[in-house]
């Protein structure tokens, strides 16, 4: 259950956090010596005496944003304190802003140009920021060694824990430092290695930090770890927050006010009016949190979904944003020789959809068998009988579906997994992906069935790639061949603003029966997400929520284990599990066959 905090609560957590006046207060009156008015007349003596620097000294105003509530930041030709270190005793108050002033000392003597924050993304900015600090250190420590004692002390990262972005950010500044320190993980050590190979050329470079730094950003995006820069607060907690070596330009000289953590484009843009209420959100068409449509080109944000939060057991409206990149074409050459190769498999394809009959039942009268009496036909051979004629023997009916009618649009996942070998051959999962899709798609313009095709991958929730390959008013035609066969692996899977979206094109068709066949490897996920149920659950809410609309959603596994997870979003009757292509047709009749008897 998340924690849905009322006002008193709220204002009893920032009060045991020493971050309301009235808890610096009584912190100020219980240790005067720990509360930052009592401590600065000491600190600033002691930072002159460490780097012969006299800046003013002031504490971070009470109704400063939070994030700059928690750690210290300088620039301006002065430096901000927070008025307490959240989580640590007053005992350990007076040792953190120490160790601080230390810590951006050694920025005032090092760090003599600020860097250019310019087309530099947020794990960029943060990564550069803590190699930055970590050679300012290794500098001071040259000169004063003895401050080693004062950093190490509040370096609390271990060698465990879940390898998300945050925490071995935290573990690789620790490694820096603390030369016992060791760290299993592989990334932590290429950093550690990387640093002191560029340290042993030229520590007093700060293109050493902007290089190691780009380097490893990159790492953390191939191992595609989650980083949030609204969230991220900067560890040790002495450690300032990494605003004062940038440059962010003159277009926005309140930056530092208004952000904690580097944020896309370089800095975290208030969505807020001059007045303090949000301003309205251009993609947001109600309040209930439906997608409001705008007209699609290249790549652009076409609409915006809520996002289902199972901890809450609530909607986050306008969460996710779904843009439509447009599709590389390639050459289809290789799919018509697949295809070829398997024309059997094709035919056989073919005909499985041809004979299954997904439509409205037809009452058949005037049967010589069936379930229930044609009452009609009855009374006529009664009336035959009484008249000495011989009655007719069918006065039976039944109910049969005798044509098609049914809208499918097929949804192909092409995440980065996608990419790889499936297991004990020698195509990838895209290959035969799209191998599938062919068919399906030959089979059904054979038969006219009404269908469309689309593919998707994301890459945080603020990038939801929706790639049009057919829409149901187009053809299938060379052009859509080049879009399908043009298909590339890349990014993550989030499948809930998706399925969504595909539903807003299916709700349109006016078919008896109208399906989603999505067709993925894996389990949903996303970098900015690390609860592996979080996605899960809301792909769940979004098939119900198109259930409820009446749309069915059906997905076929590709070489995949996660039989538990897609049992639970799309329950153990509406999902298959296909090891090869060879294997579809015998999967598809039973797939067709509990659509048609639902």
């Amino acid at each position: 259950m998340g924690l849905d905090l009322g006002r008193d609560d709220a204002h009893r957590l920032a009060f045991f956090a020493l971050q309301s006046p009235e808890a610096r207060q009584l912190l100020e009156r219980q240790h005067p010596s720990a509360s930052l008015p009592g401590l600065l007349p000491g600190l600033k003596p002691y930072l002159r005496a460490l780097w012969a620097i006299s800046p003013p000294i002031v504490e971070t105003p009470g109704d400063a944003p939070e994030a700059m509530r928690r750690r210290a930041g300088f620039g301006g030709g002065g430096v901000r304190l927070p008025p307490s270190y959240a989580g640590f005793p007053a005992s350990d108050q007076k040792q953190l802003h120490r160790a601080t002033l230390a810590h951006i000392g050694a920025h005032h003597r090092f760090t003599r140009k600020k860097f250019p924050a310019t087309g530099l993304k947020p794990l960029q900015l943060a990564l550069v920021s803590l190699i930055e600090d970590a050679r300012v250190e290794r500098l001071a420590l040259c000169e004063m060694p003895g401050l080693f004692a004062l950093w190490r002390g509040f370096h609390v990262a271990r060698p465990e824990g879940a390898p998300v972005a945050i925490t071995l950010m935290a573990r690789l500044a620790r490694a820096l430092l603390d030369p016992s320190y060791e760290d299993p993980h592989g990334w932590v050590s290429k950093g550690r290695t990387l640093f002191e190979e560029a340290a042993a050329v030229d520590i007093g470079s700060q293109q050493l930090s902007r290089h190691v730094g780009g380097l490893l950003g990159n790492d953390i995006g191939q191992m595609r770890l989650q980083f949030d820069a609204k969230s991220y607060v900067v560890q040790p907690a002495y450690r300032d927050d990494g605003m004062g070596v940038w440059d962010f330009g003159d277009d926005n000289p309140e930056v530092p006010y208004e952000m904690q953590a580097p944020a896309e484009g370089a800095r975290l843009e208030q969505r807020e009016s001059d007045d303090g209420h949000p301003e309205p959100d251009t993609l947001s068409d109600d309040s209930s949190g439906r997608a409001a449509m705008v007209e699609a080109s290249e790549d652009v944000a076409v609409a915006r979904y809520p996002e289902f939060d199972y901890v809450t057991g609530r909607e986050r409206p306008d969460w996710c944003t779904v843009h439509e990149p447009a599709v590389p074409m390639a050459s289809p050459a290789a799919l018509h020789r697949a295809i070829e190769q398997r024309a059997d498999l094709a035919s056989r394809l073919t005909a499985i959809i041809k004979s299954s009959k997904v439509s409205r039942q037809q009452r058949v009268r005037r049967q010589a068998e069936g379930e229930c009496l044609d009452m009609d036909a009855a009374i006529e051979a009664v009336i035959a009988r009484r008249s000495g004629q011989v009655p007719e023997d069918r006065i039976y009916g039944r109910y049969e579906r005798r044509h098609r009618d049914l809208a499918i649009l097929v949804l192909i996942d092409t995440s980065a997994s996608t990419g790889e070998r499936v297991s004990g051959r020698s195509e990838t999962v895209l290959e035969t992906e799209r191998l599938a899709v062919a068919m399906l798609a030959k089979a059904m313009t054979e038969l006219g069935d009404p269908f469309a095709l689309a593919a998707f991958s994301s890459n945080t929730r603020d990038h939801i790639g929706y790639q049009r390959i057919k829409d149901f008013a187009g053809r299938y035609d060379i052009a859509a061949e080049g879009r399908l066969a043009g298909l590339q692996s890349h990014h993550s899977t989030r499948l809930g603003a998706v399925i969504r979206h595909a539903g807003k094109d299916l709700k349109r068709q006016l078919s008896y029966r109208r399906l989603l066949l999505i067709i993925t490897d894996g389990e949903p996920h996303d970098i900015d997400v690390d609860d592996r149920r979080y996605l899960v659950e809301d792909a769940r809410a979004a098939v119900h929520q198109l259930r409820n609309d009446g749309i069915d959603v059906f997905s076929i596994i590709l070489d995949s284990n996660a039989e538990s997870y897609a049992i639970r979003i799309f329950r153990r009757q509406n999902c298959v599990q296909l090891k090869s292509i060879e294997t579809l047709p015998e999967k598809l009749p039973g797939l067709l066959l509990r659509l048609a008897l639902q």
